[in-house]
């Protein structure tokens, strides 16, 4: 029986989407962008790396056929094969939004059906009332930052503050999410937790995505380090998702990174949530290597958005799509006759754009395995076909409303 393995780039987007404009972000290009800053020396830095975006595995699959075919112009510096090893193609978002949960959800065969709630203002962001139940509620002093910003930023603004008053730090972006960042030691890491679920329940009638507590050690002397131990408290997907399909039918399922978080730890099965792309690969790999026949692992690497895209940083986002290509000859010595394995993206976050919020974009998607074949996908017109296709290609039926391929 078949077992799929199903990757999201988390924010690994190629350009193209025919609604960007109405984001803000007509023109954005993640892949593309990147693959051009790496090809006139933007993309070099000392002692991580130089030269043009090498990417031979992922392109070997067919990643510059649908960079390509979704924006219509060549990667730059890609040597793009006659014909690719794998299947590609580019999916195109239905779901009102360019954050993680819309596009995750989306994927697992769920779009989302209403328009997710924001907090709009760029100063004093969050309502009066909402203050005032996070503050009472939670035991608060108040609170800190309630405004949009930038996660290191904030932290490094605020936090000799919040140590000295125990304020937590709470901001928001152009996302619907309200994040809290708190001193492991000084707050609590527990009891950042314990106010994040408070904060949970006061936004669910905001339908805001998530709450995302942001924990950080240091100090005002020696500066202030965001730690591993991040956590989303969202809302589950309206419907049901081929996660749901797949427990219900006594399938094996393992999740790994932070996909827990973002379906609400329902369906979820096998948890693992290590720190860093580079670990979460080789987890995901150890736990593939004992799935059973009509298993199921699902994995987000989520550097390259939070530790990237958000900060604008070229090189090290270069860098990181390097490193996984480097993987992609270990995955695919993993996979059994009759295995398959997707990798895509939820959204874009184009390191070169103005802010350090996603971008509204297109994603690859490309699909590979012993006796995949190697024919063109094209353009998908949403998200979810990957759920039907991976349904139908594990015996359980096309998931959501999707078109398998």
């Amino acid at each position: 029986m078949a077992r799929a393995l199903l990757i999201v780039l988390d924010s690994v987007g190629c350009g193209g989407a025919a609604d960007a404009a109405a984001y803000g972000d007509a023109g954005s290009d993640t892949l593309g962008h990147i693959a051009e800053a790496c090809a006139d020396g933007r993309g070099d830095r000392a002692g991580l790396r130089s030269g043009p975006l090498e990417l031979p595995n992922l392109v070997r699959l067919g990643l510059a056929h649908a960079c390509e075919i979704s924006t219509g112009r060549p990667l730059a510096g890609a040597k793009k094969p006659a014909q690719p090893e794998g299947r590609w193609g580019y999916g195109v978002e239905v779901s009102q939004g360019k954050d993680t949960p819309s596009g995750h959800w989306e994927i697992a065969g769920c779009p989302v059906p209403f328009q997710w709630g924001y907090f709009t203002d760029l100063e004093n962001a969050f309502p009066p009332e909402l203050v005032a139940g996070i503050v009472k509620e939670g035991a608060l002093p108040g609170i800190l930052g309630n405004k949009h910003a930038s996660g290191t930023v904030i932290i490094d603004e605020l936090g000799p503050e919040h140590i000295r008053t125990g304020k937590p730090i709470c901001y928001t972006s152009v996302d619907s999410v309200l994040q809290i960042a708190a001193h492991e030691e000084h707050f609590g890491l527990d009891r950042l937790y314990a106010l994040c679920k408070i904060v949970r329940g006061l936004v669910d009638p905001l339908r805001i995505g998530r709450v995302i507590a942001r924990p950080f050690v240091g100090s005002p002397e020696e500066g202030f380090t965001r730690t591993a131990n991040r956590k989303d408290f969202a809302i589950p997907p309206p419907d049901e998702t081929i996660l749901d399909r797949l427990i219900a039918q006594g399938r094996s399922v393992v999740t790994v990174g932070k996909i827990g978080d973002i379906f609400a730890h329902r369906a979820t099965g096998t948890e693992i949530k290590p720190f860093g792309n580079a670990a979460m690969l080789d987890a995901a790999l150890e736990a593939w290597d004992g799935l059973p026949d009509g298993g199921f692992c699902f994995v987000n690497l989520v550097d390259f958005d939070t530790e990237f895209g958000h900060r604008r940083d070229i090189p090290g986002y270069a860098a990181a799509l390097e490193a996984f290509d480097r993987r992609l000859p270990h995955i695919e010595a993993a996979l059994r006759p009759g295995d398959i394995a997707v990798v895509t993206a939820d959204h874009g976050n184009d390191p070169s754009w103005p802010g350090t919020d996603h971008t509204r974009e297109h994603v690859p998607i490309l699909a590979f395995g012993p006796g995949i074949g190697t024919e063109p996908l094209g353009r998908r017109s949403s998200f979810a076909d990957i759920a039907a296709s991976l349904g139908t290609f594990l015996g359980i039926g096309p998931v959501g409303p999707g078109r398998s391929w």
